[in-house]
């Protein structure tokens, strides 16, 4: 999908097994920028590098072409296909150094953050060759280039992409879907980088999110970001009013938060309960307030 003269989004379906028989179906966005040579941001789950370089092919550039692969952070779905690639074309990768860990130690990653499924959704290990920092600009090629953002929550270095040439941000997971699965590390960063983002959006017309499809129109994009504070005020909400009868059981007070918020059962697991965590950690009233 063409989204500006240099990037397109391409959308990866995948699946993650969470019991026998049983599959959670997702998608993820991996971005395509093309300059006078093309930068990868994210690479999907193991086996999306078929389809990514195939869709490089399909609009007439050469795979070999792509000279920096920019992890946005250390996800399954967004690191999966990373050593693929970097065997396929010797790319640079990159990523903020608080992800360098579990991206360079996969199992580290899993230890940390069993995932269901990890070892069908990650190819395996690679090297990070440049670390990302906060105000960094990236010459992605003659013709575009790029800021990193450092915006953590989701995972604690996660960054976002403001391209001003295109009037355009990539937000990767910073801007939680209302009634997704809410899936973070801690939510008051969260709310603090949607916060920034809001005000870095001002003058943004597209919106590339991992999540989601390209969103377009700034009034949209604001809204969209507002939903996104929403969502995690009233998740936080209900978790401190539901501690005091389920505080020492960490997944029965998932479980009871997921009931009331209306999400589906396979919610009350251990990365949504790991995500409620922090809200125990934060205390009642402490970053909505900020």
């Amino acid at each position: 999908m063409k989204i500006t003269e240099h990037i397109h989004a391409l959308k990866i379906p995948f699946e993650i097994p969470v019991a026998p028989g049983k599959v959670i179906e997702r998608v993820v966005y991996s971005y395509i920028i093309l300059g006078d040579r093309i930068t990868l941001i994210d690479s999907g789950v193991s086996g999306s590098d078929e389809m990514i370089l195939s869709f490089i092919k399909k609009i007439g550039r050469d795979p070999k072409e792509i000279s920096l692969l920019i992890l946005s952070h250390s996800h399954p779905d967004h690191i999966g296909s990373a050593k693929a690639i970097k065997d396929a074309t010797g790319c640079t990768i990159a990523a903020h150094a608080g992800e360098k860990n579990w991206i360079e130690d996969v199992e580290l990653q899993f230890r940390e953050r069993p995932v269901p499924g990890f070892y069908t959704l990650v190819g395996g290990p690679v090297r990070v060759d440049r670390l990302l920092a906060e105000g960094e600009p990236l010459a992605l090629g003659e013709s575009i280039g790029c800021q990193v953002l450092y915006t953590p929550g989701h995972s604690k270095g996660s960054v976002s992409l403001i391209f001003g040439s295109e009037k355009a941000i990539f937000t990767g997971d910073a801007v939680p879907l209302p009634n997704d699965l809410p899936i973070y590390d801690n939510i008051t960063d969260c709310v603090v980088s949607l916060r920034m983002l809001k005000e870095k959006t001002v003058d943004i017309d597209i919106m590339l999110s991992s999540w989601e499809a390209p969103l377009q129109g700034k009034d949209r994009i604001r809204e969209r970001i507002d939903d996104g504070i929403s969502y995690l005020r009233r998740i936080h909400e209900t978790v401190i009013r539901k501690k005091g009868m389920d505080e020492k059981d960490l997944m029965e007070l998932c479980r009871q938060v997921v009931k009331e918020m209306g999400l589906p059962p396979f919610a009350a697991n251990p990365l949504v309960a790991r995500a409620f965590a922090s809200s125990l950690e934060a205390g009642a009233d402490s970053f909505f307030e900020i």
